[in-house]
């Protein structure tokens, strides 16, 4: 019995030094949002991050002003909340084309909401709209709401998703973070964003050319401090809703840096990266 008793005390122990070590990490480091080890090269560009990852379905009219979509989400219920990312597709695209940003991100300590449009067809305002109404949902009545730190959440989107991903940064100041993929947009409000953005082109694109959309909503990005640009080489506006190593790892390090003021993430930011599966790079190194 005495035996029994010693090892149950052994266990107790044990979890509370893991947890004690745990919290002294975070602590040392004068940040309470870092979450995972150190990044590294192969983390940043790895399919699976540190994470593992369960997702849910959110079925359509589980909430107000947004289609079906999936929450993606990290297991790990031991290094505190995090932060959200709510992705949204481009027109006549289904949720199946930004699929795989969900568990990639996710698995790198982020909740991630991947949408389908109300209806293929929406304008990137009409997206805007459902993008943060999915985000309300996501960090107010979903599942995974205790999950979630609500003061720290993104937004992200591919071509008319993107366009209404910068509409959603204009109106919604207090997001962390934006990364519009190959935007596409009648207007330009990018003057109106004070939140650090990450736009994505590429130089092949003839839906959404860079020269069009992408590049002047990063010029007219006048009043964020914290920006950058990269054009992909090779690549055209399709390449967004596919796997892409290079996609991942800069949003992975912009998210990271933006939504969990993680500084670690600065080494993939800056100085600005001399990447050759980008023709232009730019940005303001937030540092």
């Amino acid at each position: 019995m005495k035996l029994l008793r010693l090892r149950a005390l052994m266990a107790i122990l044990a979890i509370v030094t893991s947890i004690t070590l745990a919290g002294s990490a975070h602590a040392a480091s004068g940040n309470p949002y870092e979450r995972g080890p150190a990044p590294t090269e192969a983390s940043v560009t790895a399919e699976n991050g540190p994470f593992a990852v369960a997702s849910v379905v959110v079925p359509s009219g589980s909430g107000q002003g947004f289609n079906n979509g999936t929450v993606y989400f990290p297991l790990d219920s031991g290094q505190g909340t995090f932060g959200a990312v709510v992705i949204m597709p481009g027109f006549v695209a289904p949720q199946a084309e930004i699929a795989w940003y969900g568990p990639r991100l996710a698995s790198q300590g982020f909740v991630v909401m991947t949408l389908d449009s109300n209806a293929l067809w929406d304008f990137p305002t009409d997206r805007s709209n459902q993008q943060l109404a999915a985000l309300t949902y996501l960090t107010t009545q979903s599942a995974v709401k205790n999950r979630i730190d609500p003061r720290r959440t993104a937004v992200m989107g591919w071509s008319m998703g993107g366009g209404g991903t910068l509409e959603s940064a204009a109106s919604t100041p207090s997001l962390k973070a934006a990364i519009p993929l190959a935007p596409w947009d009648l207007v330009n409000v990018s003057g109106q964003i004070t939140v650090p953005t990450m736009i994505f082109g590429a130089d092949g694109d003839t839906v959404a050319p860079v020269s069009t959309f992408a590049l002047p909503a990063y010029n007219g990005l006048t009043n964020v401090r914290d920006k950058a640009f990269v054009e992909l080489r090779g690549a055209d506006h399709f390449t967004f809703a596919n796997p892409n190593t290079t996609v991942a790892k800069y949003s992975i390090a912009w998210l990271k840096r933006f939504v969990d003021n993680d500084t670690r993430y600065d080494q993939f930011l800056c100085p600005t990266p001399n990447d050759p599966n980008t023709v232009v790079f730019l940005d303001t190194c937030p540092l």
